[in-house]
């Protein structure tokens, strides 16, 4: 998870930077940014770039695009994608600095003498400093136009997918307030471009947004929005932390970057903005008016489904006088919100802990796109304890979203993934250690039979103790996989395109299938068979995939695995072994929602930029 000792920031001093321009710089002098000179469009041209590079080791570089078609701001993208720039951005070496950090302040024990009080002095003086401070004066505000002036056709706005519904503000850090003003919401939410005045404002119905918005609604009255397109990294990155209701983003990024993000009045609506932004859509929203908004290619790596969104009307657009347009792109992982979403992972570890002291440590799988799968580890000490610690992080913020939580003991490193892999196709009892649960899931979420609510799936890994019934995993020594089953399933199944066994030496042996569907049931029937025929024992874990996937490229068949699965639904364990149907599921099968569609880019667009790429990309730097 760490750097490497490659890290082209090891031995710079960690630095907080007050824009986003000065982070631009600092990546450029370290080497970890490249300028495309070549003319390249926003529509996709950008996109198929940024998605080679981000799938590059390590992440790629961050582009700065500065010869845009229709534009003259250059385009920041994948400027937080790699580990070393993610911390960089937060100005720390290591991202858990941040969690001890907070970690501190939570366990601060209350003073009992006067010099317990003195020595807590410091600590109190640099905290006044962590709320943000209002300024009058601001390089967001720079340049100012209202009215007839304003036109989002300017900033180079890009569409990311071929089947997005058109331009998407994909960085957008917005601002709003409750009704009674007391609180302050900042979130990012997409941003649809309609026309030269208007956006669609995509709040999914689980987000703060979301609830100020509906509380507008109820009274009738016009909400105030603010957005601001790029601002130094911390504020960038507070904006997509999942902060509790009522805790002011702002604030956050005050306490990562140990001084107060400096505020701004807008011109015509009554909110502030960070005062280094680069640029700033001010304006309103109606609540009675809504409008259809997408389709998009999402995180999940599929299209997001169209619905109808409240409509984002511009009043004014403040900028510096130079500025940058910040963006990114999300898609089939890896992407650039993997680091953001890492970066969440280890600063909240703190906050979690304060509800369960027994958990050690978490990881979000790079394939499951942070909703579908967690592994933690626990200091078990009572029965069953476990199961307690899965139902409450279901029941904790946005961990609630989770579909799959695999659990292990304290001595194990859940970010070895190879290790919980092996932990679980050596040790687990199948009857016993799965637990299914109900609750509700991602908007995103495509899998289960109904949107916004489904099945989960909680994998007890920790050694049994007493109390707790014992126990039944696999006999025996780990073995080298059973090469033979590869041409015993496609002999006995003519719907079979291509089998791989998988090449661990374990107890139980795991084997992928790619399966030509073409009729409801089919690829749970199949797993049936398979798991009812004594000549298929050696299979221990069967995963039936659709035909199309790639099942030598293991990511992609993780990525498949934890989007596709309705744990109740699409899991089977008979006589201890396991049967995982990942394939698409048809609407004769129960299945309610509209599969969507997974991401890929057009021909003509790839063929733009292999023309192109030895020109962007040199040998001497790609």
């Amino acid at each position: 998870m760490n750097p490497r000792v490659s890290d082209p920031f090891a031995r710079i001093n960690p630095m907080i930077f007050d824009c986003l321009q000065d982070f631009v710089k600092h990546l450029d002098d370290a080497g970890e940014l490249v300028r495309i000179r070549e003319t390249v469009s926003a529509h996709l041209e950008i996109a198929e770039i940024t998605d080679r590079v981000s799938k590059q080791n390590g992440g790629g570089k961050a582009l700065l695009f500065e010869n845009v078609e229709g534009s003259s701001m250059p385009v920041l993208i994948n400027a937080f994608g790699s580990w070393s720039r993610i911390q960089a951005a937060l100005g720390v070496t290591k991202l858990d600095k941040i969690a001890r950090d907070i970690d501190a302040y939570l366990h601060m024990a209350p003073p009992e003498t006067l010099l317990d009080k003195a020595k807590m002095l410091p600590i109190l003086l640099q905290a006044s400093q962590f709320p943000p401070k209002m300024v009058s004066n601001a390089p967001c505000q720079d340049v100012v136009k209202t009215g007839d002036a304003v036109n989002l056709d300017e900033i180079p706005i890009i569409q990311c997918w071929p089947h997005d519904a058109g331009r998407f503000i994909t960085y957008p850090i917005v601002v709003n307030r409750s009704v009674d003003r007391s609180i302050r919401n900042v979130g990012l939410y997409r941003m649809q471009v309609y026309d030269k005045k208007t956006t669609a404002m995509h709040w999914h119905i689980h987000k703060d947004g979301a609830h100020f918005f509906h509380e507008f609604k109820r009274k009738g009255k016009i909400m105030e929005v603010a957005v601001a397109l790029g601002a130094d990294p911390v504020t960038c990155y507070a904006a997509s932390a999942p902060l509790p209701y009522g805790v002011d983003e702002f604030l956050l990024a005050g306490f990562i970057r140990k001084k107060a993000v400096p505020l701004v009045k807008c011109k015509t609506v009554n909110l502030e903005v960070p005062a280094h932004a680069e640029i700033v859509l001010e304006g309103y929203i109606d609540p009675a008016e809504m409008r259809r908004e997408g389709p998009f290619g999402d995180h999940t790596g599929y299209y997001s489904q169209d619905g109808d969104y409240p409509v984002f009307h511009v009043t004014a657009v403040t900028h510096r006088r130079n500025p940058i347009y910040l963006t990114t792109i999300v898609g089939i992982p890896p992407q650039e919100d993997f680091y953001l979403g890492k970066a969440t992972e280890r600063i909240f570890l703190p906050l979690l802990r304060t509800q369960l002291p027994e958990l050690v440590d978490m990881n979000m799988p790079l394939e499951g796109v942070f909703h579908n799968c967690v592994l933690v580890s626990m200091d078990k000490r009572y029965p069953m304890q476990a199961r307690r610690l899965m139902s409450t992080l279901w029941g904790a913020g946005q961990m609630s979203f989770v579909k799959t939580i695999v659990v292990v003991d304290h001595d194990v490193d859940v970010q070895d993934e190879q290790t919980v892999l092996e932990l679980l196709l050596n040790e687990i009892d199948f009857n016993r250690d799965l637990f299914f649960s109900e609750g509700i899931l991602d908007v995103l979420n495509h899998a289960s039979d109904h949107a916004l609510y489904g099945s989960k799936l909680g994998i007890d890994a920790t050694r049994p103790i007493d109390g707790e019934a014992a126990a039944n995993p696999p006999q025996g020594k780990a073995t080298a996989p059973d090469t033979q089953l590869i041409q015993t399933i496609q002999n006995k199944f003519a719907d079979v395109q291509s089998v791989r066994v998988c090449g661990l030496n374990t107890k139980r042996h795991v084997v992928l299938v790619a399966l030509d569907k073409t009729r409801p049931h089919q690829g749970r029937d199949f797993l049936r068979q398979c798991l009812e025929d004594d000549g298929l024992s050696a299979a221990g874990v069967i995963v039936a995939l659709e035909a199309h996937v790639d099942l030598n490229h293991t990511s992609t068949v993780l990525w498949k695995l934890f989007n596709n699965l309705d744990p109740r639904r699409d899991v089977q364990v008979v006589g201890g072994r396991l049967g995982i149907d990942a394939t698409k599921k048809l609407p004769e099968e129960g299945y309610t929602q509209d599969w969507p569609e997974e991401i890929h880019m057009s021909g003509d667009i790839k063929q733009k930029v292999d023309e192109k790429w030895e020109r962007m990309f040199p040998k001497s730097i790609s």
